[in-house]
């Protein structure tokens, strides 16, 4: 027994050092095993999906991320570089021990694209897995990692004007909320008499047999309660007849 634990030890320890090295020269790998453990998991289905989107249209350039106060945001910059760190006053602030106060930034220029530049940190950026040296342009799916929050990236340089919709498809939308409205709406055969002033309703009320059953009470009830005990007598009320 003592020999067979032995051997499952020495497995074991083989297998880590094997994990060692492969994430070493292969972080992604791990980033990749995570994603499909959380698609696999329907607990961890609705985890938050980092991303930061470079839009480039004829009006301006910007970032458009969820990386900020858990909401997203649309980040515009004149000199379009938006820096990334712990620093309050960076453009995209994260509040995570493992990355540096002035950790990394992405620039765009002109005519060229979107890169991304590390600032020496202490514990590196790197771009779908590999460390960042120097200035590195950006593609349409790359995956960033600084400290512990990894997020895509993803740019749009294009903009498509589709074709107006059918007149058939917009008559359908506009019956669909028709009829939404209707259901909505009570029909007149099934209204609930209910008189207009409160006096009218506090009459109906003590002229019904069910006001005999407390009226001695009535009047030591508090105005909630007495609000209530209207509210379900005229919920059991007939259908007023308008015929």
């Amino acid at each position: 027994m003592a020999e067979f634990a032995q051997t499952e030890i020495e497995r074991r320890l083989t297998l880590y050092q094997v994990f060692l090295k492969l994430y070493e020269h292969h972080s992604s790998l791990l980033d990749e095993i995570l994603q499909l453990e959380n698609i696999s998991q329907p607990s961890l289905r609705k985890m938050k999906v980092c991303s930061v989107h470079g839009v480039v249209d004829t009006a301006a350039v910007y970032l458009m991320t969820n990386l900020c106060d858990n909401q997203t945001q649309s980040l515009r910059q004149p000199q379009q570089i938006w820096t990334i760190g712990r620093n309050r006053n960076s453009g995209i602030c994260i509040a995570d021990n493992y990355m540096s106060r002035r950790h990394a930034a992405i620039q765009y220029i002109d005519d060229q694209g979107f890169y991304f530049i590390d600032f020496n940190s202490t514990n590196g950026s790197f771009v779908n897995g590999d460390r960042a040296f120097g200035p590195i342009k950006l593609k349409d799916g790359d995956r960033i990692r600084l400290g512990n929050m990894t997020f895509d990236f993803f740019v749009n340089y294009a903009c498509r004007i589709l074709p107006t919709v059918a007149m058939e498809l917009l008559m359908q939308l506009v019956q669909k909320k028709k009829e939404q409205l209707e259901i909505l709406t009570l029909s007149p055969d099934r209204q609930i008499f209910i008189p207009a002033k409160a006096d009218e309703n506090l009459d109906v009320f003590r002229n019904s047999p069910l006001f005999e059953k407390f009226k001695h009470d009535y009047n030591n009830f508090s105005s909630e309660q007495k609000s209530e005990i209207l509210d379900r007598f005229f919920s059991r009320q007939k259908p007023y007849n308008h015929s």
